[in-house]
């Protein structure tokens, strides 16, 4: 199922190729959505905020995780690209050691600090025990997101994005089923929720680690001899994969630590405003996935085109990225904006009015600049697929550090509120956009 993306129609190829992974992050999306529909239903407000706040943190350490495996899989791309089957290897070998180190390292460190943690997000008082109780679960799925944004990235480099598709859709109607079982029928609660999302994310890594053993002998470790000693990889490579992934991960893990701050902050507004914020974060990250997956998609799809020294499919591809992403962008802003207070209802009883005013006023502010964050993500694609994963780092801090610092500004003014916090997104999103498009121009080198 390998896809050689240096050949074909520019548009076709990526789309072909991108369709797999859109549907797949959408599906991915579901552990949690499903977590927070039928606890938000069957449980309550105060399970849903605890939820939705503990969402944000887990996706900031799994965005470490999977920063890494997106650095490594422009790597991997790239000597795909350029026909370099050993140095594909041995690049996957050092990726599974180092990320593999990271994972077992951030989980000792959350389960020794769970407590400190949670402090700094301001979890209130009143659902403090229920956060913990789901936490404490819930960080034991870390591996399994690990193995299976590894062996995901290691088989789209070479094309193929169906596989992984196929394993996480398996999981992903696992994971539903699971969470009606759990909390429903054997009334588990909040941890039931828990137990069913780390339970389906094991189907999907340990499935997906199985068949890339069985079915890619080539990508197998294998111990070589090198000036009379034994060693895994070449310390070149290492240093290679330690480069991009680092980068990689740095830039997700900035980018969801100010999203971090920006959900203590929101806490400071109390279970009510907690509550909007993670139903309509959800149908935000819903609604926006597809553009990011198919600007990882697009990266790719540089990586390999850049790795075979092709330029002019390089920028031919970059032309036509921007017009695919730019129409799904403009429809999803226009649908969201109409549907908002329908969307919201699908998370929170219609008769929670307050919550359900407070999400649609976050959603008609954020959907209304899908195109601005539809731009930003292929801005980091590009950078990461030429080479310059720095640079996706550093339209990661103009585009979070202006979210972060403006919402801290807006947020105290009693006028504004948490309006000054939904603002601050879209404008950090805009000067990113401006300053990575900048660049390129003003850099032959970079410039498309």
């Amino acid at each position: 199922m390998k896809n050689d993306l240096t050949q074909g129609n520019v548009t076709k190829t990526m789309l072909r190729f991108a369709l797999p992974m859109i549907v797949g992050n959408l599906l991915q999306q579901c552990y949690n959505i499903a977590d927070t529909l039928i606890v938000g239903k069957y449980i309550g407000v105060d399970a849903l905020a605890a939820v939705g706040s503990t969402y944000t943190l887990m996706t900031f350490l799994t965005s470490i995780l999977i920063g890494l495996c997106m650095g490594s899989g422009a790597v991997f791309s790239s000597c795909f690209g350029a026909k370099d089957y050993s140095k594909l290897q041995e690049s996957a070998t050092a990726s599974f050691v180092l990320i593999g180190c990271v994972t077992i390292f951030i989980n000792v460190v959350v389960f020794v600090f769970t407590d400190p943690i949670l402090h700094i997000l301001n979890a209130p008082t009143d659902i403090y025990d229920t956060m913990k109780a789901y936490v404490q679960v819930i960080f034991m799925g870390l591996v399994f997101v690990f193995l299976y944004n590894y062996f995901s990235f290691l088989l789209r480099a070479q094309g193929n994005s169906f596989v992984p598709l196929c394993f996480l859709a398996i999981s992903a109607g696992l994971n539903i089923v699971l969470d009606l079982l759990f909390v429903i029928v054997f009334q588990w609660g909040i941890r039931g929720a828990a137990f069913a999302t780390i339970f389906s994310q094991g189907i999907s890594g340990v499935g997906l680690g199985v068949y890339t053993w069985l079915t890619e002998p080539s990508l197998r470790p294998h111990v070589k001899q090198e000036q009379h000693r034994t060693c895994l990889f070449d310390k070149k490579i290492f240093s290679q994969i330690w480069q991009f992934s680092m980068a990689s991960c740095i830039q997700q893990s900035v980018m969801n630590f100010g999203i971090l701050m920006i959900q203590g902050l929101v806490n400071s507004f109390g279970t009510v405003v907690m509550a909007a914020f993670a139903a309509a974060v959800k149908i935000d990250s819903f609604a926006y996935m597809p553009a990011q997956e198919f600007a990882n998609a697009y990266s790719l799809f540089i990586s390999q085109n850049h790795g075979a020294g092709n330029c002019d499919r390089v920028r031919k591809g970059t032309k036509s990225a921007v017009a695919v992403s730019f129409s799904f962008c403009l429809v999803i802003s226009i649908l969201v904006f109409l549907t908002a207070p329908w969307l919201m209802q699908l998370f929170i009883d219609s008769s929670e009015t307050a919550i359900i005013q407070i999400g649609v006023s976050y959603l008609h502010i954020e959907g209304a600049f899908y195109c601005g964050i539809g731009l930003l993500f292929l801005l980091y694609g590009y950078y990461r697929g030429i080479g310059i994963p720095s640079m996706s780092l550093v339209l990661t801090v103009i585009s979070l550090g202006t979210r972060v610092l403006l919402a801290y500004l807006f947020a105290p003014i009693p006028a504004i509120g948490v309006t000054g916090i939904w603002c601050a997104i879209p404008i950090g999103w805009i000067l990113a956009d401006l300053y990575g498009v900048y660049y390129m121009r003003k850099h032959p080198h970079v410039t498309v």
